[in-house]
């Protein structure tokens, strides 16, 4: 089975995050967690076209030739 295919789990920690009351946290709270979470979203888009790029050269060292 792909790693894609497989079922995610729910309630995964980006899901309790967007889920969370943020109404305790105070303004420079915030704005670290928003730090915190562009830093987050920086590393898992490089690590998606990390991936892409792994897939794209695994398809082509694996395609017939002439498709």
């Amino acid at each position: 089975m792909d790693e894609d295919d497989r079922p995610r789990p729910k309630g995964d920690a980006a899901s309790k995050l967007a889920g969370e009351d943020l109404s305790p946290y105070s303004q420079d709270e915030l704005e670290e967690r928003i730090e915190i979470l562009k830093a987050e979203i920086a590393r898992v888009e490089a690590h998606r076209d990390k991936a892409s790029a792994h897939r794209t050269a695994a398809e082509a060292l694996f395609r017939k030739p002439g498709s």
